[in-house]
C-alpha cells in the first residue's frame, strides 16, 4: 500500500526473547552514556593537571577555564544539530559518527602541546561527540517505552552521576601512571571501539525487531519510525509547530536557569571550602558527596515525574537546588559543607533528569530529538555563563557573596518559570500530524483521518 512502511524483523537469540528488548536497549544506552562520559566527567582533574606549575603544561587558570566554558557552550550549540541528525537519519548512523569523532578527538587531545590545541580539541570537537551521545540517545530510548518511561530515564540519567564518581579517580590514576598522552589515547581507543560494538545492538525503534514499545496495547500496529524523506518532513512540520508553543521556549530558558545556577556551585565549591581553611581533599570529598546524592535523585525524579507529572517534580528540584545555597553563607566547618552537599545533591540531581519525561507528556511520540537538542542548548549556555559569572563576581568583589546570591537567584528564576508552564495532563500539539502529507503520518493518525472521512 502506498505510504505504508515495511517492517523487517530481526531474529533475536532465544535468551534475549525472554525479556522485552526495551530493557536491553536501556542497558546499552546506560553503557554508552558511561563510556562516552569518561573524559568530560574528569574536567576538574584536568584543570588541576593543566595549571600545575611543576607539571608538563603549567598553563593559567583562565586558559583551563576557557576550555571548559567552550565545551559547555559548544555542547549546547551542537545539541539541536545532533537532535536533528538523530531524527533525520536514525540513531545508529548518528552515534557511529559520534564514536568515530570520539576516537579522533581523544587522539588529538593526547598530542596537545599548545593551549589552542586543547581549546579546539577538548573545547570544540569533543563537544560535538558529547552532544551526539547526550541528545539523540535520550530521545531514542523514549521510543521504546510507553510504560515505565520514568524508570528508564531514571537509570539513564543517573549514569551521569555515577560517571562522575568513577572516572575522576580513573583519570587521576591514568595521568599519574601513564601520562597525558595515554590518559586520552587509552580511553579514546578502547572506549570508541566499545561504543561501536554497543551501537551494533542498539536499534532505532522496536519495529526493527518486529516489536511494539514496552507497554503498548497487544493489538497496536508494529509501526517503524519514519526515515528518509518521511523523517525529514515530520521533523520540519513538528518543529515548526512546537516553536509556536510557550512551553518550547520556556523549557529552553528553564534549562538555562538551572544549569547557570548550579554551575557556580560545581565549579567553585571546592575553592569556597578551601577559603574556610579546610583542605582541598575535603573540598573534593564534599563535591563527590554532592554527586553521589545526585545519582540517587537522577534515578528517582524521572519516576516521580512520570507518575505525578513533570511540572511538580521539576519545580521541587529547582527549589531544592536553590534553597540550600543559603547555608553556605554561614558554613565554616566540614560537617556543614557535607550537609549542604547532601541537600544540594537532591535538587541538583533532579534538576535536568525530568526533561525527557515532560517532552513525552507535552508532545507524545513526536520526533522530539531536535526539541531536546534546543533544551540542551540552554543547558550548555547556562553552564558556561554560570561558571564565568561566578568567577567574574568573585574577582570583582573579593569573596563569594555575590556569586552565591547569583546562584540562588538563577535557581529561583527557574522555579518560577516552571510554575507558569502549562499542565502536563494533556499534549500541547495533539493534532500536529494533520499538517503532514498522508504518507508521512503515523498509522494511528491515518486510521483516525479515514474514520472521520478526511
Amino acid at each position: 500500500m502506498k505510504g505504508t512502511l515495511a517492517v523487517k524483523a530481526v531474529r533475536l537469540p532465544r535468551a534475549v526473547q525472554r525479556i522485552h528488548y526495551a530493557w536491553v536497549t536501556l542497558a546499552i544506552a546506560v553503557a554508552i552514556r558511561l563510556v562516552s562520559s569518561v573524559e568530560r566527567t574528569a574536567s576538574g582533574v584536568l584543570v588541576a593537571y593543566l595549571v600545575d606549575p611543576a607539571g608538563e603544561f603549567g598553563w593559567s587558570r583562565s586558559i583551563a577555564g576557557l576550555a571548559l566554558s567552550l565545551q559547555w557552550i559548544f555542547s549546547g550549540v551542537f545539541g539541536p544539530p545532533a537532535g536533528w541528525l538523530g531524527d533525520r537519519y536514525g540513531l545508529r548512523p548518528t552515534m557511529a559518527m559520534g564514536a568515530g569523532l570520539f576516537i579522533v578527538t581523544s587522539l588529538l587531545i593526547g598530542v596537545t602541546k599548545e593551549p589552542w590545541h586543547f581549546l579546539v580539541s577538548f573545547g570544540v570537537l569533543m563537544s560535538a561527540s558529547l552532544a551526539i551521545f547526550q541528545v539523540p540517545l535520550v530521545s531514542a530510548v523514549t521510543v521504546w517505552f510507553q510504560k515505565h518511561l520514568g524508570v528508564a530515564m531514571g537509570f539513564l540519567q543517573s549514569a551521569q552521576g555515577v560517571a562522575n564518581l568513577i572516572f575522576a579517580p580513573l583519570m587521576v590514576a591514568l595521568l599519574t601512571h601513564l601520562g597525558w598522552r595515554w590518559a586520552f589515547w587509552g580511553p579514546g581507543i578502547v572506549g570508541g571501539l566499545l561504543l561501536l560494538l554497543l551501537i551494533r545492538y542498539f536499534y532505532n525503534d522496536p519495529a526493527e525487531l518486529g516489536l511494539r514499545p514496552l507497554g503498548a496495547a497487544p493489538g497496536a500496529p508494529v509501526q517503524p519510525v519514519h526515515s528518509g524523506a518521511g523523517a525529514k518532513v515530520r521533523t520540519q512540520v513538528f518543529l515548526k509547530q512546537a516553536r509556536r508553543t510557550m512551553a518550547f521556549w520556556n523549557l529552553i530558558g528553564i534549562h538555562y536557569w538551572g544549569c547557570a545556577g548550579h554551575a557556580i556551585i560545581i565549579v567553585y565549591l571546592a575553592d569556597i571550602i578551601r577559603g574556610e581553611g579546610l583542605s582541598l581533599a575535603t573540598g573534593a570529598l564534599v563535591v563527590g558527596t554532592m554527586y553521589g546524592v545526585s545519582s540517587f535523585t537522577r534515578f528517582v525524579v524521572p519516576i516521580l515525574a512520570d507518575r505525578a507529572g513533570s511540572k511538580l517534580a521539576m519545580a521541587l528540584c529547582f527549589f531544592l537546588q536553590g534553597l540550600p545555597i543559603l547555608l553556605l553563607f554561614w558554613a565554616h566547618e566540614a560537617w556543614q559543607f557535607y550537609l549542604f552537599a547532601v541537600l544540594m545533591g537532591i535538587g541538583f540531581g533532579g534538576e535536568m533528569s525530568a526533561f525527557p519525561i515532560i517532552n513525552r507528556q507535552y508532545y507524545g511520540n513526536a520526533p522530539t530529538g531536535t526539541v531536546y537538542g534546543w533544551q540542551m542548548f540552554g543547558s550548555g549556555i547556562g553552564m558556561a555563563s554560570g561558571s564565568f559569572l561566578g568567577g567574574f563576581l568573585r574577582d570583582l568583589t573579593g569573596d563569594y557573596t555575590l556569586p552565591l546570591l547569583a546562584s540562588f537567584t538563577l535557581s529561583m528564576a527557574g522555579t518560577l518559570s516552571i510554575l507558569i508552564l502549562p499542565s502536563t495532563s494533556h499534549h500541547q500539539l495533539p493534532h500536529w500530524e494533520e499538517a503532514l502529507p498522508p504518507e508521512a503520518r503515523s498509522s494511528t493518525t491515518t486510521r483516525r483521518a479515514s474514520a472521520s472521512g478526511d
